[in-house]
């Protein structure tokens, strides 16, 4: 029985994967060092479940378990380096002493069948996706295959219950949505309950640099919404690249009707808004219905788990892509405020460097993001729209073909085992691997991916949980009790009319004129149903559509199409919603 803080170690094992053996001894050591705190749990599991050596060796221990010899069972197995077969097993069996009759019923029975696809199906349920592997208390180890490292963690496993549900959290794909749902919601809340002076306050509470008689001093607002979001731009930037070059957008056949899909779910949009509002102080603003938030969009769509089909995910992720690219032409074409020569010549200059370096193959990150510091201080400086530089970085960051994973993984191999072999023959377990192999190593790994893939995997969390929260409190915090909203001034009228249903107009009526004429076809994976609603789910504009509305709007007129934003958002969100759960049941 399991006790009160004792913690659980679950064993993932694929007998027929030789290589199992290796990890018994760290393993053993561990459990010897907590002698008897920790409870061990044992299970199944193989990337081909059908693999009759594991079937034959899985089904073996499992028949000998009954019989109270799993433990003797499961040491036979490990030792053993030949092919099983089930005469093998009968053999180890009858080595254990066990009884062959009901060894053999048990083995053929439906009752280990079932245990074994119980053991696939938790697996899977924990994230495994190779055995052997680990899990501490229902979640699974990622770490080093190291005992001092396994021992931490389990350490610590019964002492941290807030970082794995954080873990869990992250993990679950609607994760960036509540998030950024969750920052805008307080930010309304701070404001409202009647901390908006203090919430002004400190949106206006100013930071900077000061050199010598030299200043640079902007509010805390300014350094989110010109200055952090710079680096989210920088992240859709590197994402676009990649889509491009190897993804969804790499293809003109698979990118055509999701590329024309975002045509329209920008140009309709745009051209309501500015229909509505063609007389009006506010015509300025067509920009703001054309983005789609693919956090909140996607985040949306993983509220609906597995229903969803995964060539609609692919769709609406490769439309949110481009999308997201026809909002940056857009912001630096027409938001810009002010023009300044000096500066932009500046950050033409470090453009033109940045350009030489990408053509020239160098590839070291730190280089283009000190470059794109600075380049980020001129664009601000000459007026454009300071966000374009973390743009424009990801475009100059130079791509590379990846690596050989097959030559990599054979050079990484070969040091490892000459490592491991110079520390046998020195006859020091505590001897760590020498600084000029891990620098080798680390070099092939690198190779693996380029330094955009590096960036972009190295940015995804902080932006997802820190810098678009941010965006979201500081741009949310609008006064909406005592005072007065029109839905039905032009510019609100225009947004939310463009948002949720010039959206959906746009993207599904461009696509069904594209599959009309042959231009395009839709995936015989999708329904028309399933892209209607996932294309009102596209109404979601959040974050970009704030961006864009800061750059065309102040004052009043900025809350009150902020304001929209949020209520167009929650509309489109809420048919989105509705209309795809009922096109995939």
């Amino acid at each position: 029985m399991k006790k009160k803080n004792s913690v659980e170690l679950s064993s993932f094992i694929d007998y027929s994967n030789k290589k199992f053996k290796a990890g018994r001894p760290i393993m053993r050591f561990v459990m010897d060092h907590f002698e008897g705190e920790v409870v061990p749990k044992f299970h199944f599991f193989s990337k081909t479940p059908n693999n009759t050596e594991f079937q034959i060796s899985a089904k073996a221990a499992l028949s000998a378990e009954l019989q109270g010899h799993f433990f003797e069972m499961n040491l036979l197995l490990i030792e053993f380096q030949g092919i099983y077969t089930e005469e093998l097993m009968l053999n180890r069996a009858e080595f254990l002493k066990l009884d062959l009759e009901k060894f053999k019923k048990d083995f053929h029975s439906d009752y280990i069948v079932k245990r074994l696809e119980d053991d696939i199906n938790l697996a899977k349920s924990r994230g495994v996706a190779l055995a052997p592997s680990i899990a501490i208390n229902d979640y699974l180890y990622e770490g080093a295959w190291d005992e001092h490292a396994l021992i931490e963690a389990i350490e610590n496993a019964n002492t941290k219950p807030v970082t794995n549900a954080m873990q869990s959290f992250v993990h679950w794909g609607a994760s960036a949505a509540v998030m950024l749902l969750l920052a805008a919601i307080a930010a309304l809340v701070f404001a409202n309950i009647g901390f908006i002076e203090q919430y002004e306050f400190l949106r206006h509470f100013k930071l900077g640099f000061l050199a010598g008689s030299n200043s640079f001093i902007l509010p805390i607002e300014v350094w989110i919404n010109d200055g952090l979001m710079a680096i989210f731009f920088l992240l859709i930037g590197l994402e676009i690249k990649r889509e491009v070059i190897s993804g969804e957008l790499s293809d003109i056949k698979k990118a055509s009707m999701p590329v024309i899909g975002a045509i329209g779910g920008m140009l309709i949009p745009a051209l309501l808004y500015f229909f509505i509002n063609k007389e009006g102080s506010g015509s300025h603003g067509w920009g703001v219905p054309m983005a789609t938030d693919i956090a909140f969009t996607l985040g949306l769509m993983a509220l609906l788990g597995k229903k969803v089909p995964n060539a609609l995910l692919v769709f609406i992720s490769a439309l949110a892509v481009s999308d997201d690219l026809g909002a940056i032409v857009v912001i630096a074409l027409f938001y810009g405020h002010g023009f300044h020569i000096g500066a932009f010549v500046a950050a033409l200059v470090i453009i033109g460097i940045m350009g030489v370096l990408s053509y020239q193959k160098v590839y070291s990150k730190t280089i283009y993001v000190v470059l794109g510091l600075v380049l980020w201080f001129f664009i601000f400086q000459s007026g454009l729209h300071a966000t374009l530089a973390g743009v424009i970085t990801a475009i100059l960051i130079p791509a590379r073909r990846r690596g050989n994973i097959v030559g990599i993984a054979t050079q990484s191999s070969i040091i490892f085992e000459d490592e491991i072999q110079r520390i046998k023959d020195s006859d020091n377990s505590q001897e760590s691997i020498r600084h000029g192999a891990l620098k080798v190593i680390r070099k092939a790994f690198n190779r693996l991916i380029g330094p955009g893939e590096q960036i972009e995997y190295s940015l995804e969390a902080t932006v997802n949980y820190s810098i678009l929260p941010l965006f979201a409190f500081f741009n949310t915090g609008i006064l909406v009790v005592g005072t007065y909203f029109n839905v039905f001034t032009p510019i609100n009228l225009g947004i939310i009319v463009g948002l949720c249903i010039g959206k959906p107009l746009g993207i599904v009526g461009f696509c069904w004129l594209a599959d009309k004429f042959k231009i395009a076809s839709l995936s015989s994976g999708i329904s028309w149903p399933q892209l209607f609603g996932a294309a009102c789910l596209a109404g979601v504009g959040f974050t970009m559509s704030i961006v864009v509305a800061g750059a065309a709007f102040e004052g009043e007129m900025l809350d009150g199409a902020k304001l929209s934003i949020l209520i167009a958002s929650g509309l489109s969100a809420v048919f989105g919603l509705f209309i795809l759960k009922r096109a995939v049941s």
